[in-house]
């Protein structure tokens, strides 16, 4: 079994009392991780599915390293809306981090996907990355795979979020069910909970390790949740489990 950490969303910044949207987002991940450490549940690796910092500074990348290398596991990454890719790849440029990495362990292969587009909210996975994609399940002799991004590839129902989403995101459904080895996705950037089918891949958004957004609001408006990440559980078989952990304060 390969045991996966999914977080995303943290948006930190140089200032390490910096606040979004009442959050101090720097003491919001430490204490997802401190949740996370003080548990008996341990992952294999740590996958962080965007949106690192909010106020584009190289510092704020500076501490993003810091707080999870005292994991003391792999951490791979993918670039959100609010990443700049040249600082996120320069900070994530040596082992234990990865940028849009691959990992294969237990019959399983996930592939970090940039869905992002330069400066905008919403996301495209371009044709290249999308041939990388093929190019990488076609290498592989895994029999199932999970895809990491930042944009979820289906709508949340919510008017204002779905127009910032993925452009593009029933064709990049129509190319993952083609290789008939696609498990599931994983995704940040809509700020609350999702998880549904669509054609045979299990679609799930984790809420960020800060504020989150209100479900199907076709206005922006957070809700009361508190911060968030998910244990990931994937079995040989194929078979695959997941649990969101809200952390509560106080």
């Amino acid at each position: 079994m390969l045991r996966v950490l999914h977080l995303t969303d943290p948006h930190l910044f140089a200032d390490l009392n910096g606040s979004l949207r009442g959050t101090v987002t720097f003491a919001s991940l430490s204490a997802v991780l401190a949740h996370y450490q003080a548990g008996n549940w341990r992952a294999d690796l740590v996958m962080v599915t965007g949106d690192l910092v909010q106020d584009d500074s190289k510092e704020a990348y500076v501490h993003f390293r810091a707080l999870l290398k005292s994991l003391d596991l792999p951490v791979y990454c993918v670039p959100g809306n609010h990443d700049v890719r040249a600082l996120m790849q320069a900070a994530l440029n040596e082992p234990p981090f990865y940028y849009c990495d691959t990992v294969v362990q237990d019959r399983w292969l996930i592939v970090g996907l940039d869905s992002c587009i330069a400066d905008q909210a919403g996301g495209s996975v371009s044709d290249a990355e999308l041939a990388r994609l093929d190019a990488v399940i076609a290498a592989s002799d895994t029999s199932h795979v999970m895809v990491c991004l930042h944009h979820p590839p289906v709508a949340m129902g919510s008017k204002w979020l779905d127009s910032v989403g993925l452009a593009n995101g029933y064709a990049v459904l129509a190319r993952l069910a083609r290789s008939g080895k696609v498990r599931l996705t994983i995704s940040g950037h809509v700020h609350q909970d999702y998880e549904a089918e669509h054609v045979g891949i299990r679609i799930i958004a984790t809420p960020s390790t800060c504020s989150q957004f209100a479900v199907r609001s076709d206005e922006f408006a957070i809700d009361d949740h508190p911060p968030a990440y998910r244990r990931i559980e994937l079995d040989a078989d194929g078979q695959h489990s997941n649990e969101l952990i809200w952390v509560a304060s106080g």
